[in-house]
C-alpha cells in the first residue's frame, strides 16, 4: 500500500498541486476564473514556455543555457532596429533574428564542445556579451518610430502590420477572441519538440548523451554534433520568443525581457516533477510554464508585492525538485 501511495505521489503529486493552485486562486481572487484572465495567463505562458523548451533541449544533453534571456532581448532589439531604423520588411527582420539565434547557439556549442569551456561559463559569458552588444547601437535607449538618431535625424521606419499580427492577433475561442497567436506558436513548438525528443532517433541519441556521454560516444553517436544542435535549437527558440515579445509591444524596449531567463529556467526545471519524469521533457516543461504563469497571474491579481514573486517561484521550484527526487530515491531504495 505504501509503495502504491509513493508511486501515485511521484507521478501525480505535481499535477494535483497545479489543480489545487487553480482552485485556490479561483476562490480567493475575483476574476481569476474568467476567460479573460485565462487569456492573460496563456499569453505569458507562451513566451516563457518557448524559451523553456529550448533550455530543455540543452538539459537533455546534460548542458544548460543561461543566455536565452539575452538572446530573446537581442532578437527584440534587432527586429525593432531592422524595421524602425533600417526600414526592412517583417520577413527580413524575422530572418535576421532567427539567424542571430542560430549563430549564438552555434558559438555556445563550439565553446563548449571544441574549446572545453563549461556550459554555465560559456553561456553566462555569452549572456553578458549580448547584454552589452544590444545596447551599443542605441546607447541603451529603446527603439520606437520617431526616435531621434542624432544630428536632427529621426527614425521614420515603422513596425510592419504583418509583424505586429504575429504578436497581437487573437483567434476566436467559443464566443470571444481569446486565443493569442503566440500561444498557437508555443503549442506548435511544444508538440514538435515533444515528438522530436520522444519519438525520433535523434531525440533518443540526445537522451543517451545526457545519460552517459562516454558510452554514447563509444557506440558511435556524434556527441559533439548533437550538443551543438541542442544549443542552436535553444538559440532559435529564444529568438522566436524575442520576436513575439517585440510584435506584442510594438517597440524595442530593452528592459522588457528582464524576467524571461528566471521564469523559463523555472519552467524547465519544474518539468522534472511532472508525472514523475525526473528528467527534462517537453511535456513537463509546458506544464511547468503553465504553472509559473498561473502562479504569477494569481499573485498579481491578489496584489502581492512584486518582490515576493521571485521568492515564491524559488520556493515552489525547490519544493517540486526535492519532492520529486527525494521520493524517487526512496522508491529506488525500496526496490533494492
Amino acid at each position: 500500500m505504501n509503495d502504491r501511495l509513493l508511486d501515485f505521489s511521484i507521478k501525480y503529486g505535481f499535477l494535483i498541486l497545479l489543480f489545487g493552485l487553480i482552485i485556490f486562486f479561483s476562490l480567493t481572487t475575483n476574476g481569476f476564473a474568467s476567460a479573460r484572465s485565462a487569456a492573460f495567463v496563456l499569453q505569458s505562458v507562451a513566451l516563457t514556455g518557448i524559451l523553456a523548451l529550448g533550455v530543455t533541449c540543452t538539459l537533455v544533453v546534460d548542458g544548460f543555457d543561461l543566455s536565452i534571456g539575452a538572446v530573446a532581448t537581442s532578437a527584440l532589439m534587432l527586429s525593432a532596429y531592422s524595421m524602425v531604423i533600417l526600414e526592412h520588411s517583417a520577413l527580413v527582420a524575422v530572418l535576421l533574428c532567427l539567424s542571430m539565434g542560430a549563430l549564438v547557439g552555434l558559438i555556445n556549442g563550439l565553446l563548449i564542445v571544441r574549446f572545453r569551456v563549461p556550459d554555465l561559463l560559456a553561456t553566462l559569458g555569452m549572456m553578458f556579451l549580448l547584454i552589452g552588444l544590444q545596447r551599443i547601437p542605441t546607447q541603451g535607449n529603446s527603439i520606437a518610430t520617431g526616435m531621434s538618431l542624432g544630428n536632427g535625424v529621426v527614425a521614420e521606419g515603422t513596425f510592419s502590420k504583418a509583424f505586429l499580427w504575429i504578436g497581437r492577433h487573437r483567434f476566436d475561442l467559443v464566443i470571444e477572441r481569446l486565443l493569442p497567436m503566440p500561444v498557437v506558436i508555443f503549442l506548435l513548438i511544444a508538440v514538435f519538440i515533444w515528438l522530436f525528443l520522444g519519438f525520433t532517433r535523434h531525440g533518443r541519441m540526445m537522451y543517451a548523451i545526457g545519460s552517459n556521454e562516454r558510452a554514447a560516444g563509444l557506440v558511435g553517436v556524434q556527441v559533439n554534433n548533437y550538443k551543438i544542435a541542442a544549443y542552436m535549437i535553444s538559440g532559435v527558440t529564444a529568438s522566436i520568443g524575442g520576436i513575439l515579445l517585440a510584435a506584442r509591444l510594438g517597440r524595442g524596449d530593452i528592459a522588457s525581457g528582464n524576467n524571461l531567463l528566471l521564469d523559463s529556467v523555472a519552467a524547465a526545471l519544474i518539468g522534472f516533477a511532472v508525472l514523475g519524469a525526473a528528467r527534462p521533457n517537453a511535456f513537463g516543461t509546458a506544464i511547468g510554464a503553465l504553472f509559473v504563469g498561473i502562479l504569477l497571474q494569481g499573485m498579481t491579481m491578489m496584489n502581492a508585492p512584486y518582490y515576493t514573486q521571485d521568492f515564491v517561484k524559488g520556493a515552489v521550484l525547490v519544493s517540486a525538485l526535492v519532492f520529486t527526487f527525494y521520493l524517487s530515491s526512496r522508491r529506488t531504495g525500496a526496490g533494492r
